[in-house]
């Protein structure tokens, strides 16, 4: 049994593991059905997905007529003014087939000069409030990638009350101090604020570099049952944190599996052989651009 916890604020009871479903980014309608039954059956009941997943708001639209009560559904736009990011959250209410969404996450906001337009007078925060005014949302949020994140999130509470935040957490990236220092400075807002934290790459074994890419991920996953086991029971180890699910439909039944046999953390000493044993390095370890290259 996946157990659940109060996400943040929302009154809403979510797994701790929530189905990513940028896994659904470029599959087909027969492979989406046959996750969606999968999820289902380990009882998860909060799906995260993006406008800018490819088909994955389209693979979850035909599910939303006979299931959109049993999930938590949350989406993002990657828009940072005002006219695109509302015309994108309409355009992502039709393709998920629905009429509300409980969660809009401003994606990716981890830059500067997209931040300041997310957050200027007519900027994507003032779509996302107008779509929540209006019922066409719930709640709120704001999500990120890189080493420069947590300390963004920061500054995005300061200007605005969010829900929710979504950023990276997995043991290697940990070992980066200032990384570490400014998320924990994040989660102890978080914790006081009542905003839910959601977690990613909690099973990264490495950037891809020159290898060849055999997942549908855009960094190398853990593949081996009792590796993805030792790194997800680390993240589920932290209290107060949502783990979001690898973005491979193939490897995902891994990561469900790990979290049923979930107990407790692993020691640092545990982790520090696992890192070693697969050669786990981080995904990120210099502030990114819009587009996820790194900067020189």
């Amino acid at each position: 049994m996946i157990p659940t916890l109060p996400f943040g604020r929302t009154g809403h009871e979510s797994t701790r593991i929530i189905f990513g479903a940028a896994a659904f980014s470029s599959v087909t309608q027969e492979e989406a059905d046959g996750t969606m039954e999968l999820i289902l059956q380990h009882g998860i009941n909060h799906i995260d997905t993006a406008a800018s997943y490819g088909d994955s708001e389209l693979r979850i639209g035909p599910w939303m007529s006979t299931h959109r009560d049993t999930f938590f559904l949350a989406t993002k736009t990657g828009e940072r003014t005002y006219g695109d990011a509302y015309d994108q959250i309409r355009h992502s209410l039709e393709r998920l087939r629905t009429d509300q969404v409980d969660l809009i996450q401003l994606h990716a906001l981890h830059t500067e000069e997209e931040w300041q337009t997310a957050f200027s007078e007519d900027g994507a925060l003032k779509a996302a409030i107008q779509a929540r005014d209006e019922g066409l949302v719930r709640y709120i949020g704001v999500t990120g990638h890189g080493v420069e994140v947590a300390r963004f999130h920061i500054r995005s509470l300061e200007q605005f009350d969010f829900d929710s935040v979504l950023l990276p957490y997995n043991f290697p990236m940990m070992k980066n101090e200032q990384y570490a220092a400014d998320f924990e400075e994040l989660m102890a807002i978080c914790q006081e604020r009542n905003v839910a934290v959601q977690t990613i790459k909690a099973i990264t074994q490495a950037p891809w570099g020159d290898r060849e890419q055999t997942a549908a991920t855009w960094y190398e996953p853990l593949r081996d049952q009792d590796a993805i086991d030792t790194a997800v029971s680390w993240v589920l180890g932290r209290e107060g944190v949502f783990l979001n699910t690898v973005g491979d439909i193939h490897v995902l039944p891994k990561a469900l599996d790990a979290t049923e046999r979930f107990t407790s953390r692993p020691r640092d000493e545990e982790m520090t052989r696992l890192v070693e044993s697969w050669q786990m390095e981080p995904l990120f370890t210099l502030e990114l651009d819009v587009d996820n290259t790194r900067k020189p």
